[in-house]
């Protein structure tokens, strides 16, 4: 028999990023806009990326693998704002809530490692550019691209057994846009010592710390090698090579600490909401603003495949 106040659930209620009645329409239109804007955008740098003959090279590849991770966290996420809205119903069940949490939660660690890979990639462009197409191979591309999309998945898995395990809630109403770890801890009923120790073993180690070092060291090197160039037009080529990149994964790595390691008595429900939509939506638009539609040879290759559609036309 449960304690008072405790609830074996079946399903949640998904609260929403605001509960609102007058405020839903306006909600709901504008983030059907920013996700319009968002898989307009990844989708051009996957489509370019993968037909033009010029892109053919080993940043563009990671770059489409980012885009498909940007694409795939935000529609985890934001899929049932549009689904509460049309249906009218903000119920989800006890399975898709955990199968969402888990999604969610690999796809942010696969933007990790792929932004990892792609310093390595910038490092040996800018360290040793003549060794760089005997490195960074097709097949040593392939499988960097493999083992970052796998990792997310297995190393989330630990945490997610955990939340699997929990026997009661206190509540079935999760206070947030979608299922996500923090909401669920927020409202059980169990121990969540051990979680709590997986999350920070995980999370710190594995999840922060291992990409943060794979991504930052090889920076340290790239700038070094940037202040040896004589030729100042040079250093400003190299620099701005890896600034995009560098911008990208500091905004990352910010949005993730304030939003996962404030302290609980200075994190608010409102304000893990905010945080999660920078992170599900200024993320995945700011990448394709930054890495694409700012560089040179990716405007040049969507003009070619406009010019393309028009002639197929």
């Amino acid at each position: 028999m449960n304690p008072p106040n405790q609830t074996m659930v079946t399903y949640f209620i998904i609260n929403g990023i605001s509960s609102v009645p007058e405020l839903q329409l306006p909600i709901f239109l504008l983030v059907l806009l920013i996700y319009i804007i968002i898989l307009g955008g990844n989708m051009t740098i996957i489509t370019v990326s993968c037909f033009d003959r010029q892109l053919r090279t080993p940043m563009y590849f990671f770059l489409a693998n980012l885009s498909l991770v940007d694409l795939s966290c935000s529609t985890v996420s934001l899929h049932k704002i549009f689904a509460n809205f049309i249906l009218g119903d903000k119920s989800v069940s006890y399975l898709a809530c955990m199968v969402q949490m888990h999604f969610f939660a690999s796809f942010t660690f696969d933007e990790f490692a792929i932004l990892a890979v792609m310093s390595y990639d910038r490092y040996i462009a800018v360290y040793n550019p003549l060794l760089y197409h005997t490195v960074m191979t097709q097949k040593v591309c392939i499988w960097l691209s493999i083992i970052s999309w796998i990792s997310g998945f297995f190393l989330v898995l630990p945490p997610t057994t955990l939340v699997l395990n929990f026997s009661c809630y206190r509540s079935h109403e999760i206070n947030h846009f979608f299922c996500d770890l923090v909401p669920l801890m927020e409202i059980t009923c169990d121990d969540i010592a051990t979680l709590q120790i997986v999350i920070f073993t995980v999370g710190i180690s594995l999840f922060g710390l291992l990409p943060f070092l794979l991504t930052f060291t090889p920076y340290i090197f790239i700038i070094i090698s940037i202040l040896k160039i004589r030729a100042s037009s040079g250093r400003r080529k190299a620099f701005y090579t890896c600034s995009s990149h560098l911008t990208v994964v500091i905004l990352l790595y910010l949005i993730i600490f304030l939003q996962y390691f404030t302290p609980k008595s200075k994190r608010s429900t409102e304000s893990s909401k905010l945080f999660s939509m920078f992170n599900t939506v200024f993320i995945p638009i700011v990448n394709p603003l930054i890495y694409s539609f700012k560089n040179k040879d990716m405007t040049l290759a969507i003009k070619r495949r406009l010019k393309f559609c028009k002639v197929i036309a």
